[in-house]
């Protein structure tokens, strides 16, 4: 089989990277090789999200940088994807000429046929119907060789309709896939070498409610356990308003769970909270925050806050900067509101002015820091399980791997720790990761 070059741009979430995963996957049994240079490739994909306006100018940015390379060969063929190709459509090919096919979430299994017409028509080809079945949920993505954490989606789409969020739009209403299909890939990750599995889903914590032989969220968790070669679980996102008491245990009752949930807030302040249709209170989070301390006192715990949404009023900001200040989360994730067409809060009045929400941001995300600076120095000292997943990005001398927390930590080793399990003794907290020294077993 003759081979071609694939490259794949990927922008967004998690969920995103293991979408174009499933892509190159798809494309190899059509004779496509993925390299790293778009100079070489064949077929450029740019997979796009379009949770914020900043994703979108940057998938718009990075696709006029490529189109370039088809200046220079037209038979260069050019996809568009993910979120923002559902929302788009046909709209793409006005605003980019020279893009051949435009495709949604629920026809990434679709990809290599319409590959195939494109060559052969050279037509422009648009795929964005919603299906009952995501068939693409159970394509098996290999990990790259030496891999030793690996994602796996677990259900796709989302039923919250929060007001600022087109993922609903984007991506369907939710699907999850059966235990059984679960179960099957992460034992073919374990055969590769995967010791650590992150499941992925818009709401993990309703996982299940529309599976015809009923498996909820925390028994998935429970089965997942039970894979012998499999030393890690880790899962995101976490809906608040759907975190149980019994997904909570599980932090202290699950050996293989790591001590690290990623449960978005948005805001400390109530009224906000219930504009942005979010279902549970600031009452009600300082709640699930007290009971998973209380199961697992030395959980981590990180968040997403949005400043700047429509009709938040400096109490409401400062609702949130208290907020902040009683839990001191260990990360956070913080951005300005964007307007994506088509939500219910494009319609609410009180726009906060744009210098505002900047003022606001820059200083939640300094206070964040002293927080995350402050929990990473306690840490010194301490002596913190790390999963080696291999050579630091800063020193080739180093070993980078994660402690259950989900803390980075760097340390002096052999390459030959990779994929294992080592104790390591913390001697500086950083802002973004620790520094540690290996203690012999």
């Amino acid at each position: 089989m003759e081979h071609r070059y694939l490259y794949i741009e990927t922008f967004g979430c998690q969920m995103n990277v293991h979408d174009s995963e499933q892509m190159a996957v798809l494309l190899k049994d059509i004779g496509y090789q993925q390299t790293n240079d778009s100079a070489k490739a064949d077929l450029i994909l740019i997979n796009t999200c379009s949770i914020r306006e900043k994703a979108e100018q940057k998938a718009f940015s990075e696709l006029g940088r490529l189109m370039k390379l088809k200046e220079k060969n037209s038979d260069l063929i050019v996809g568009f994807a993910g979120c923002l190709a559902q929302h788009l459509g046909r709209k793409v090919y006005s605003r980019v000429k020279g893009v051949d096919l435009v495709f949604g979430t629920h026809n990434i299994h679709r990809l290599p046929e319409m590959i195939k017409a494109v060559q052969k028509d050279r037509k422009k080809i648009t795929q964005i119907g919603f299906s009952s079945r995501i068939h693409s949920l159970g394509v098996f993505a290999p990990p790259p060789q030496g891999s030793v954490s690996s994602f796996v989606s677990i259900m796709q789409g989302c039923d919250n309709y929060c007001a600022y969020c087109v993922v609903p739009y984007l991506r369907g209403p939710e699907m999850s896939r059966t235990p059984e299909d679960i179960i099957t890939e992460i034992k073919k990750l374990a055969v590769y070498g995967i010791k650590e599995v992150t499941l992925l889903g818009q709401n993990v914590n309703s996982y299940g409610k529309n599976l015809q032989h009923k498996c909820d969220f925390v028994a998935l968790i429970k089965m997942i356990n039970e894979i012998e070669d499999i030393e890690r679980i880790r899962f995101t996102t976490s809906h608040p308003k759907d975190l149980s008491d019994e997904l909570i245990e599980c932090f202290a009752r699950v050996s293989k769970l790591c001590e690290h949930i990623h449960l978005p807030v948005q805001s400390g302040s109530s009224r906000i909270l219930k504009l942005m249709n979010r279902g549970y209170s600031a009452s009600e989070y300082f709640q699930k925050i007290d009971r998973l301390r209380k199961a697992c006192p030395k959980i981590s715990i990180t968040s997403d806050m949005i400043v700047g949404f429509p009709g938040e009023t400096e109490k409401d900001y400062q609702e949130t900067i208290d907020m902040m200040e009683k839990i001191r989360f260990d990360s956070v994730f913080s951005f300005k509101y964007s307007e994506r067409r088509g939500t219910a809060a494009g319609e609410l009045p009180g726009r906060v002015p744009e210098a505002e929400k900047t003022q606001r941001l820059k200083a939640l995300q300094a206070l964040q820091d002293r927080h995350t600076q402050e929990k990473n120095t306690a840490l010194e000292g301490s002596v913190q399980e790390v999963l080696v997943e291999g050579r630091s990005r800063n020193s080739e001398q180093d070993l980078m791997g994660r402690a259950r927390s989900w803390r980075i930590v760097n340390f002096k080793g052999d390459a030959g720790l990779i994929g294992r399990k080592v104790s390591v003794e913390i001697s500086r907290g950083y802002l973004h990761s620790l520094r540690g020294k290996m203690i012999k077993n």
